[in-house]
């Protein structure tokens, strides 16, 4: 699809529920797999479209710095909310003169997930919104389904959308899922929502699958022991240390119960 489509990374939340985490690094540069959130977010997206934007607000120097010089493949086009966060859809208002009249995937920086959004792309009738969805009863959005962070949007819905701070489902999705014009696509691989310690600790376990996730250039010193857990890059583990469903991330420790 090339640039057909417009691609666009929700990065700009503040990360409360990360907390403490998020004192030291935006949610969307905080590492699953030794990589930021915002890489695999955009990684997603990649196959695609090759036009991605990012949204940024909360840690925005820490952003801007990444995404202009870390991030994989071309720098995307970053945009910088002033004042207020927009929100969801907001942020698409915000954006609306790069969309310029173009449907618009898009895809949660916190959400966590392996998917191949050609697969989810293909057969789209362009008019529908499209959301990835994952059995959870329990947590449901949509019955027995519960939305996991990837979005595709005709531009009749994008376009009406304005700058100020909304939601999603409160400004399209809602009136779209009582008008019967929601098209929901089942995921069947992992998704976690990084939204607090334990499920960002839960993400790392399943890029892993099991084993801790250490930092390139962490320190574990010998006589250690790191069992299910994370530890940031340039961390670290002293002698003697036991760190279990933990999260070392620089001078803190985050103990998962």
């Amino acid at each position: 699809m090339a640039d057909s489509v417009a691609g666009v990374v929700l990065a700009a939340g503040a990360g409360t529920r990360l907390g403490p985490l998020t004192r030291l690094r935006p949610k969307a540069l905080c590492p699953v797999g030794n990589r930021p959130l915002v890489d695999h977010a955009l990684d997603r997206l990649a196959p695609v479209t090759s036009d991605r934007a990012v949204n940024v607000h909360h840690g925005r120097r820490a952003m801007e710095a990444h995404l202009t010089g870390s991030a994989p493949g071309d720098p995307p086009h970053v945009s910088a909310e002033e004042g207020e966060p927009r929100g969801t859809a907001g942020a698409l208002g915000v954006l609306r003169d790069w969309i310029d009249g173009r449907p618009t995937l898009i895809t949660n920086a916190d959400a966590w997930l392996r998917t191949d959004l050609v697969a989810f792309a293909q057969g789209w009738d362009g008019e529908r919104v499209r959301l990835l969805c994952v059995a959870d009863a329990a947590r449901g959005d949509f019955g027995p389904l519960r939305y996991c962070g990837v979005a595709l949007m005709p531009w009749s819905e994008v376009g009406r959308l304005g700058p100020e701070p909304a939601g999603l489902y409160e400004a399209s999705w809602a009136a779209a899922r009582l008008a019967g014009a929601l098209d929901l696509v089942v995921h069947e691989g992992p998704f976690v929502d990084c939204g607090n310690p334990a499920d960002y600790l839960a993400a790392n376990l399943a890029w892993s699958g099991g084993p801790s996730v250490i930092g390139a250039d962490a320190r574990v010193a010998e006589g250690s022991e790191v069992v299910r857990s994370v530890v940031w890059p340039g961390a670290e583990v002293g002698a003697g240390e036991r760190l279990v469903d933990a999260i070392r991330a620089g001078p803190l420790t985050v103990l998962v119960r």
